[in-house]
């Protein structure tokens, strides 16, 4: 992070917390291949800020905000305060609140899956969002949709698809197999109303807050199916057993909802198997042809 960038920040937290405000040091941070991301060390507190190029990921922060204001509306879920976003010498950046982290409380997986049931009654009239956004590196198209099949169709999984065939990571028998799932989703997915989802809900995207309680951060928001953040948060190994209890406890999912984990990931898995080629394909492909 560059020391010349200092006066700007200063002046923007002058503006947040009304005193006038020094910069002792920055610290960096893990905050994943995208972004450089900082602990900011000041005389009013601590502050987090996260930069990337400009140029390569236009408007990404300006989509994030959107989508934590949406979440912090719900009133659900403990969000980061968002303090402000701009641009210096084509890096742009977004400057948050610091979060210090904690240890769990013994409750902490029940309060997480109540939360998030309490985050999806938030509802819409269409499926989808009315801006684009990020998931990861990569454009998020939400064009509206008033039904679920026809959104993850079009918008997630053709979308992913296209870009895999254009850049060669998948052949013209992926695109055969995901026809046939297609005619298939109709009767797979029950019907529900939108629900506000994070998006992108794996094990990196949530934090223990200061009060043991959780935090959910780096969102791709949308309205869309529930499950979907069910589904992502199995993904990697998975959230304590509790977690599903508590959700289920709270807003009962249909009994199937477990059998569908797979078709749902097929979103987050052809964005990884073009971020990141690889495996990942061998596991779309596994699940297409038990689907499809």
């Amino acid at each position: 992070m560059p020391a010349k960038l200092y006066p700007t920040l200063e002046n923007i937290l002058y503006e947040f917390t009304r005193s006038k405000t020094t910069i002792h040091e920055h610290k960096s941070v893990s905050g994943g291949s995208i972004n450089n991301c900082f602990k900011l060390v000041t005389n009013v507190g601590l502050f987090f800020l996260k930069m990337n190029q400009a140029d390569k990921y236009p408007g990404m922060f300006e989509a994030e905000i959107k989508g934590l204001e949406l979440l912090i509306a719900t009133e659900a879920l403990t969000i980061p305060e968002v303090i402000e976003v701009g641009v210096f010498e084509n890096k742009s950046f977004l400057l948050m609140k610091f979060m210090d982290s904690g240890q769990t409380t013994s409750d902490f997986w029940t309060i997480f899956g109540t939360q998030l049931a309490a985050m999806h009654q938030q509802t819409n009239e269409s499926f989808g969002l009315n801006h684009a956004n990020y998931i990861g590196s990569l454009k998020q198209v939400n064009n509206q949709h008033s039904d679920w099949v026809s959104f993850f169709i079009e918008e997630r999984l053709e979308f992913q698809l296209r870009m895999a065939r254009d850049n060669g990571e998948i052949g013209s028998d992926f695109s055969r197999m995901f026809e046939k799932l297609f005619h298939k989703l109709e009767t797979l997915f029950p019907i529900e109303p939108p629900a506000l989802v994070h998006g992108d809900l794996w094990g990196g995207n949530f934090m223990v807050n200061e009060n043991g309680g959780p935090c959910i951060i780096d969102p791709a928001v949308y309205y869309g199916h529930r499950e979907m953040d069910l589904a992502m948060s199995k993904l990697f190994g998975g959230f304590d057993q509790e977690f599903y209890h508590a959700y289920n406890f709270a807003t009962p999912l249909e009994k199937s909802w477990e059998e569908r984990v797979d078709v749902a990931n097929l979103y987050p898995l052809m964005v990884h198997v073009n971020l990141f080629g690889g495996g990942y394909a061998k596991q779309v492909e596994d699940i297409l042809k038990r689907f499809a």
